[in-house]
């Protein structure tokens, strides 16, 4: 519910905080005292489009005007899932929340959700699940179209069925986006057919291997330096296995120390088994040289077919713009694009059988809720036609109209339009609420509209402006009791200047506008006090006799009151 309303610096309020509570709040006061700057301040902080000429100006200059609404609200509130989605920190549980708007003449307004900048739109859907403003003068609420839908479905509890149908329509829309890119691709690909089927016919010739650049560089240039390579080795073995080297450098001295070491009683033997190990390690070497000198053996004919086939490999790599370790990948994927044109009837026979079977169940399920809508605006019709002669307008009828869309105009939401009209004249073609009635007509008529729909409210706070004007007596009791029934399950807020609304109030306030002098000028102020219950009555008997409160009026308070609390 609404918790309070800090107003500062609008039209003729300057400083006003006001704290509500849960059932019929009601605001009184005479014509011209500012009741509808409460609203339009109320609008402000829920999202309402900026009207700079609401700031208030001084004689020092302008000054900033704010309007700060502060809401308790039971943890499953879907303004809190809305939060969420938006990025908006949720409040701990018991936290408020609050919706503040700050606006200046000459700049533009801010918004903000528990100190958190956000945008008017974003500030706007908030408030849409808070409050709905209804009355003669609303821009929103059920006067709007967009809303009737999500009234009807509330109203008989079609949740469930609205949110598979929303679901199928998901399911079917993303069939037909996958038909869609499928049919694109295998046009683009068919339209190159011919060169895919030259192209992967030519990788497929060349039949490049993952790292052949590499191996094959490698090799030629080996083969491009055999000759030093081979002088190099040769040289090697001269020095290991030549007449001088050290193959028989190392057998001839070794002769002598063996002798030698018979006469040193075997002390010489660790340096001759070194040597013998010097002389293992020598002839493993000359072998591993002459097979690396066998291996470097120059075939030109072999260089040849090398060369060409690493130039090859690049050239072909240079026109289709990419390296030689690529052209592997690249033929798996015209292979691939080949295989899916090849294949393409298939695929498509299959994507069309899926979207078919999509759009078959979306519709299935979108005219089980159509079916559902027209027996359930059935009754809502009835319920709210029953209040109508109660509230002065026995003459209207009211219709829901649930109508079939074209193919092109279903959505999400189903392939039909709800509309909520009526007709205030028997005779007359019945129309959009918001054209047909007038005044306070339209007034009534939201309120039966709220009555009927009270069991599936989508916020848990209503304000009607006027919702009295023009009525008075029964009719005036009857919507007083209306009201009241309203808030056994909402707080519902009223601007009313009827007594009989006025009794049914749990909580009374009354706006007033007066006059100070301040440094030699005159400045009109609107002050909002909430009422004692000698001031409750005192007001109740104004509003029965007008400038002048008699006895008679105030006994006529006492019994309005005490009837309403009976």
């Amino acid at each position: 519910m609404l918790a309070s309303l800090s107003i500062r610096n609008i039209v003729l309020i300057d400083k006003l905080d006001i704290d509500f509570n849960e059932g019929l709040c009601v605001l009184t006061g005479e014509t011209g005292a500012g009741k509808s700057i409460l609203l339009d301040s109320l609008g402000l902080a829920i999202g309402a489009r900026a009207d700079t000429g609401l700031v208030r100006t001084y004689d020092d200059g302008e000054r900033k005007s704010s309007i700060t609404a502060i809401f308790d609200l039971p943890s499953e509130h879907q303004a809190f899932s809305l939060l969420a989605e938006v990025g908006i920190d949720v409040p701990e549980a018991g936290e408020p929340l609050i919706l503040r708007r700050t606006l200046s003449a000459n700049g533009p307004s801010r918004a903000y959700v528990n100190d958190q900048t956000v945008s008017a739109g974003i500030l706007r859907a908030i408030g849409e699940t808070l409050i709905e403003i209804e009355g003669q003068f609303a821009s929103h609420g059920l006067l709007n179209p967009a809303n009737h839908r999500d009234a009807l479905d509330a109203f008989g509890k079609l949740g469930d069925l609205v949110e598979t149908t929303r679901e199928a329509w998901e399911t079917w829309r993303a069939a037909n986006r996958a038909l869609a890119g499928a049919r694109e691709e295998i046009d683009r690909i068919a339209a190159e057919g011919d060169y895919l089927r030259h192209v992967v016919a030519e990788l497929e010739d060349m039949a490049p291997e993952a790292g052949e650049e590499e191996t094959l560089s490698e090799s030629r240039a080996v083969m491009m330096n055999a000759e030093k390579i081979a002088d190099a080795l040769n040289g090697a073995l001269e020095v290991i296995t030549g007449s001088k080297g050290l193959q028989s450098s190392l057998s001839k001295t070794m002769r002598p120390l063996e002798r030698a070491n018979e006469q040193a009683a075997g002390s010489l033997k660790p340096a001759l088994e070194a040597m013998e190990r010097t002389a293992n390690e020598a002839a493993a070497a000359a072998d591993l040289l002459l097979e690396a000198l066998r291996s470097t053996d120059l075939d030109p004919a072999q260089l040849e077919r090398l060369d060409e086939r690493l130039f090859a490999l690049r050239a072909l790599a240079r026109k289709h713009n990419t390296d030689v370790a690529s052209l592997s990948k690249l033929r798996d994927e015209f292979a691939a694009k080949l295989e899916r044109l090849d294949n393409a009837d298939r695929n498509l026979t299959r994507l069309e059988e899926k979207a078919k079977a999509a759009n078959d169940h979306f519709q299935t399920t979108a005219n089980m809720l159509f079916e559902k809508r027209k027996k359930v605006a059935s009754k809502l019709d009835n319920a709210i036609n029953a209040e109508l002669p109660n509230l002065r307008l026995e003459k209207a009828l009211f219709a829901t109209s649930v109508t079939k869309l074209s193919e092109s105009e279903w959505s999400s939401h189903g392939i039909d339009r709800i509309n909520f009209e009526v007709t205030t004249n028997p005779g007359q073609p019945a129309g959009p609420i918001n054209k047909v009635a007038s005044g306070g007509e339209l007034a009534r008529l939201l309120l039966a509209l709220k009555v009927a729909l009270s069991t599936s409210n989508r916020v848990s706070t209503l304000v009607f402006d006027e919702v009295d004007a023009g009525v008075g007596g029964a009719t005036a009791a009857s919507v007083a009791e209306r009201l009241s029934r309203l808030s056994d399950g909402a707080q519902v807020l009223v601007v009313t200047h009827s007594p009989q609304v006025a009794a049914r109030g749990a909580r009374h306030f009354r706006v007033m506008k007066s006059v100070t002098r301040e440094t030699n000028a005159e400045n009109t102020i609107t002050s909002v006090t909430q009422l004692s219950s000698e001031e409750r009555r005192e007001e109740i008997a104004r509003m029965l006799a007008g400038a002048t409160v008699t006895e008679e009026a105030r006994a006529a308070a006492d019994s309005l009151i005490a009837e309403t609390a009976g």
